[in-house]
């Protein structure tokens, strides 16, 4: 009987526990008198106003701006009209505490935020910023140390972070941080650092001194916010951090949309983000991080769709790159798996490798870039294979391979006119691929599906070729071997060979014309084993 009682009573306790709601300024004078008699579970509700304070919220309580979910100019209404303004004392603004919840309220003035300093940066790109790790020691619009809620409040013109995440040794920090609005502080719109995990959600952050989002050694959860015309990237990831970051709009901001840098153990996901007229890459990866990066939209950037450079490793899977002012993908001194993606109408390359990077590429899907589907250059590497290159007019190559670099292309389909499908000056392996020319034709520039250059080293085989003039063409190569090619459409003869400095090594092609003096092959100066090489008609009839 008593434990039946027991349980009765204490759930008569659970039913009526709701709280008590304490009023500013009606029945409290200032916030922070009525935080400091308030219990777990209450709710400090305050009235319109500017309150000088800075506020040190107690564990469980809910502190409230009075009013509903009306829309403001900027944020929610009562917002923007419950304010802490240049709050009198020392600390950050609003410091939270374990399970407390902060809803709906301006907070500015804290720290000295320095209109010169942002226009001079803001100018440069941030170039001559001092390096600072996020989480340097400073004083936040609020300072969030616990798991709480920090939801629909407008923090702006600090002179360091708007809201500062930092985790604890020992204790698990993981706060919601929902529909905020950061601008204009001196640190960066939202920083997450030292361990925490909190869940960054469906805030914009704008016009912040460092990144509208950033993290230092902090894997949070950063879904669904928009963040634009920072000084740095919209959102910034580093210092060992591996954040799922997803579902976000990063545009406009003075350096890349997504920033992702120092150390491999900088390991984020960034998927279904979209990331467009950013100053620099639309996602930019650098020292050493090994990101995930996945199905998401970047276009009209002022650099790369995705840039990679200085040792970086990337997974590059499903993502969309279109009209960016150099690359869709770009990889320079880094090491990239490319799978997937659709790179179309980039001012440059669809995919670009260079300065000693190397890249798998495969099943991608490279439409109308202006300059080159694929351009490798600077002794740089490549594996190619699946992947569509096409182009539907223009004079350059399909696929450049320049200054010493090397590549295998295998089972690709390389669609389109220009000098060549292909240009060589370096090492390629190129089998089992489908040229398929808009030619062929017989004056003008080169019209070759594989145009090999001096000194290189080419091996092709078992590719079908058609509507080309050549379907290889090459002069004073150091190794050229080619066997077992179909050729169809093509004018004199199905490849060239001049002045192969090793013996050139020809056998088993066929080339398909119902023309008298076609040719499988024309070689000059040393030949080696050169054999089975044949002109048969067409089952078609064309030429």
């Amino acid at each position: 009987m008593h434990l039946l009682l027991a349980i009765a009573l204490y759930l008569g306790l659970c039913w009526n526990g709701a709280g008590a709601e304490l009023t500013v300024p009606t029945q409290y004078k200032t916030i922070q008198s009525a935080i400091d008699v308030a219990q777990a579970g209450d709710t400090v509700l305050v009235a319109a106003g500017t309150y000088r304070e800075r506020l040190r919220l107690k564990p469980g309580i809910n502190v409230r701006s009075a009013g509903d979910a009306a829309k403001g100019k900027l944020g929610l209404a009562r917002a923007e009209v419950t304010i802490l303004d240049h709050p009198e004392g020392m600390g950050p603004g609003v410091l939270m505490a374990e399970g407390a919840v902060l809803d709906g309220f301006t907070i500015t003035g804290v720290g000295r935020y320095d209109e010169v300093k942002w226009k001079k940066h803001h100018a440069t790109q941030g170039n001559d910023q001092k390096h600072e790790h996020i989480g340097e020691p400073g004083t936040a619009g609020i300072e969030v140390r616990h798991t709480c809620v920090v939801e629909n409040n407008i923090v702006h013109h600090i002179g360091y972070t708007g809201i500062g995440i930092t985790g604890a040794k020992g204790r698990k920090v993981s706060p919601r941080i929902m529909a905020n609005i950061c601008y204009r502080n001196m640190g960066g719109g939202i920083g997450s650092m030292h361990g925490s995990t909190a869940v960054i959600e469906a805030n914009i952050c704008f016009e912040n001194f460092y990144a509208g989002i950033g993290h230092n050694g902090a894997s949070p959860k950063v879904i669904g916010n928009t963040c634009y015309s920072n000084i740095r990237a919209g959102i910034g990831i580093s210092e060992g951090s591996s954040p799922l970051v997803k579902r976000n709009r990063c545009y406009k901001n003075r350096r890349a949309g997504i920033g992702i840098r120092t150390g491999k153990n900088t390991r984020p996901v960034v998927e279904d983000n979209d990331c467009f007229e950013n100053d620099m890459a639309g996602i930019g990866a650098e020292e050493d991080v090994r990101p995930v990066i996945r199905g998401n939209r970047c276009f009209k950037n002022k650099l790369a769709g995705i840039g990679c450079r200085l040792h970086a490793k990337p997974e590059i899977f499903k993502n969309i790159c279109r009209e960016n002012a150099a690359a869709g993908i770009g990889v320079e001194g880094a090491e990239a798996l490319i799978v997937g993606n659709v790179c179309k109408s980039n001012h440059a390359a669809g995919i670009g490798v260079r300065a000693g990077g190397s890249a798998v590429i495969r099943d991608n899907q490279l439409i109308n870039n202006a300059l080159v589907a694929v351009g490798i250059r600077n002794r740089s590497e490549a594996t190619l294979t699946g992947n569509t290159l096409q182009r539907e007019g223009g004079m350059p190559p399909l696929m450049a391979v320049l200054e010493l670099s090397e590549v295998e292309l295998e089972n690709n389909v390389l669609h389109g006119g220009g000098v060549a499908g292909v240009l060589l000056q370096g090492k390629a392996t190129i089998s089992s691929n489908d040229f398929k020319g808009n030619g062929p034709r017989r004056g003008g520039p080169p019209n070759f599906a594989v145009w090999v250059r001096e000194g290189s080293t080419v091996e092709f085989r078992d590719n079908t070729v058609t509507r080309w003039r050549h379907a290889l063409h090459s002069a004073d190569a150091h190794t050229v071997k080619a066997h077992d090619n179909r050729i169809s459409q093509f004018f004199g003869s199905g490849m060239v060979i001049k002045n192969s400095k090793t013996p050139a090594e020809v056998t088993g092609n066929t080339a398909f014309s119902t023309e008298p003096k076609a040719q499988a092959v024309t070689i000059t100066g040393a030949q080696g084993k050169v054999s089975g090489n044949r002109v048969q008609p067409p089952k078609d009839g064309k030429k």
